[in-house]
């Protein structure tokens, strides 16, 4: 297989030339690609919007999910690295952020390569193990315990057949998330922007804030209305920032040259 056919499966639309910036957005457990739809056109039409589609959901539900982190990283650091070849920035929520820094991280270690800005939303800082994990649990308690995110929509937690279909995905995605081991690094040379819920019980104002503990170049906390999906919720507040954020980031590097 190309590249490019690889290419064509984890990224929904195929990074163009006219690109002079571009955002890989990754998902929340149990997400997939199709929680950015609509994204691109709240940028500038040079900003690329790459949602990642992961195994094991939507489009790739027939392919087994990862529930490894570090496997996952390396094969996604493969994946971009040939569109890492201009400026570009890494967004995730939830799940989303601990894959966004670990990427961050490997791309820096393999190619010597920093994204303008790290945006992660909706997930505590990554050196917090995660306080109540629910991967191992018998199913009935799983599925009770799925309740707490109100991610996965109702409907499918009181189906057994859709239960069935999405149960390896939910598993695999929470055992990645919740398995994951922090190790120490040098801090990140590039900003960190932070953006958390007011109302979200999973990633609180406090944990948010202990992200600057990885930045050697700059941070920001914002607070978006609304529970641990203000994602969705507030769709629009949360757009209009991150749109200011990469304007900021883009005039910063115009000042010192490309990275």
């Amino acid at each position: 297989m190309s590249m490019d056919t690889i290419a064509k499966s984890w990224l929904l639309a195929q990074p163009q030339a006219k690109d002079s910036v571009r955002l890989f957005c990754f998902p929340y457990a149990g997400g997939g690609a199709s929680i950015y739809r609509g994204w691109a056109q709240a940028f500038p039409s040079d900003v690329g919007v790459y949602p990642v589609q992961l195994p094991g959901r939507e489009n790739r539900i027939a392919e087994r999910a990862y529930s490894d982190m570090g496997a996952l990283v390396e094969e996604l650091a493969q994946v971009i690295h040939p569109y890492l070849d201009r400026p570009f920035l890494f967004f995730g929520h939830s799940m989303g952020t601990r894959i966004a820094f670990e990427l961050a991280r490997t791309v820096r270690s393999k190619w010597g390569r920093l994204p303008l800005g790290l945006i992660v939303s909706g997930g505590r800082a990554p050196h917090f193990p995660e306080p109540k994990p629910i991967y191992h649990l018998p199913e009935d308690e799983f599925v009770a315990a799925l309740r707490r995110f109100s991610g996965t929509p109702e409907a499918i937690l009181q189906s057994k057949e859709l239960m069935q279909l999405f149960m390896p995905l939910l598993r695999a995605d929470f055992t990645l998330d919740e398995t994951y081991v922090f190790a120490e690094e040098p801090r990140l040379d590039c900003p960190i922007a932070a953006y958390c819920g007011t109302e979200d019980q999973e990633a609180t104002q406090e944990e948010m804030e202990a992200w600057a503990s990885h930045t050697s170049a700059g941070f920001t906390l914002e607070m978006i209305d609304g529970g641990h999906f203000f994602l969705t919720t507030n769709k629009d507040v949360l757009l209009q920032s991150v749109t200011k954020m990469i304007g900021h980031y883009r005039s910063t590097i115009a000042g010192k040259g490309e990275r």
